[in-house]
């Protein structure tokens, strides 16, 4: 493995080859095609506890397991986070969903040593004109961030693309949580704040690879982590959005890994990515 002069926290940043993204292709199209399966599920009446067992059958079957089963205690092969849960939302066989709630489900699928990471928030049934808006200024944000992508870059100008876009729209991004560098590692460094200055921060060299996954609340950017360890909701109990993609830097811009079925179909006609999905 090269790494990169730079080091963030202390720690190494890798720089992958072209092996090492021909593998992460393969697992983060598991990432984002369980995502694509799920979607349907996605409905008034069924409980998270469900939607969770679909999204680790889908992994398994694809030749994946959950990175997420066992990780520092963890025991479910996804979050699902509803409402005013901001992330790491835990399945549960009593939380089942109703018409206008919001719900993301992130997934990490490890395959022959790699991770794949993407999460996205659904819609279910029909949603506040408030929902509505924060959802797609969510996913909005995530690629003003990753439109930033590229050699000579900062992390700062990435963070800072995407805080203006939710100060812009009313929203407050939470401050808590980061993107991270992923690979053969699941959280690995650097780590990628969804705010900050532009010009500031780690320089991108072709080779990086990490997720951008802003979180944007309603109200202000405080949470707390609720006594179960994991499931950390806003403050103030107002609604949260997250999306996330698994990018890398390449000689001349941004390849995302997890782009979901929509998404490509747009890409493949010459559309902008953003237009399709979500």
């Amino acid at each position: 493995m090269i790494y990169s002069l730079q080091a963030d926290h202390g720690k190494r940043i890798p720089l992958h080859d072209e092996a090492g993204f021909a593998a992460m292709r393969l697992v983060c199209r598991v990432a984002a095609d369980t995502l694509d399966m799920i979607a349907p599920h996605v409905k008034p009446g069924v409980s998270t506890a469900e939607l969770d067992a679909l999204c680790e059958a889908c992994m398994r079957e694809a030749g994946s397991i959950p990175a997420t089963i066992g990780y520092h205690g963890y025991q479910h092969a996804s979050c699902i986070s509803v409402n005013n849960v901001v992330t790491h939302g835990v399945p549960s066989k009593v939380k089942f969903l109703r018409e206008g709630d919001i719900v993301n489900i992130d997934i990490s699928p490890l395959m022959d040593g790699w991770h794949g990471d993407t999460s996205r928030t659904f819609k279910v049934g029909t949603v506040s004109i408030l929902a509505e808006r924060l959802v797609r200024m969510t996913y909005e944000a995530m690629f003003a961030g990753i439109n930033t992508v590229r050699p000579g870059a900062t992390l700062g100008d990435l963070g800072a693309a995407i805080e203006a876009l939710a100060r812009a729209q009313g929203f407050s991004t939470v401050r808590d949580f980061c993107g991270h560098g992923i690979g053969k590692i699941f959280h690995d460094a650097p780590q990628v704040l969804h705010y900050g200055r532009a010009g500031t921060g780690i320089v991108l060299e072709p080779g990086m690879i990490f997720t951008i996954e802003p979180m944007l609340n309603v109200g202000t950017h405080h949470v707390k982590v609720l006594p179960d360890g994991w499931t950390t909701v806003t403050k103030d109990r107002k609604l949260s959005a997250q999306f996330e993609h698994t990018v890398a830097v390449t000689d001349s811009g941004v390849e995302i890994f997890t782009l979901s079925a929509a998404e490509r179909a747009g890409l493949a006609a010459g559309e902008d990515a953003q237009v399709r999905a979500a």
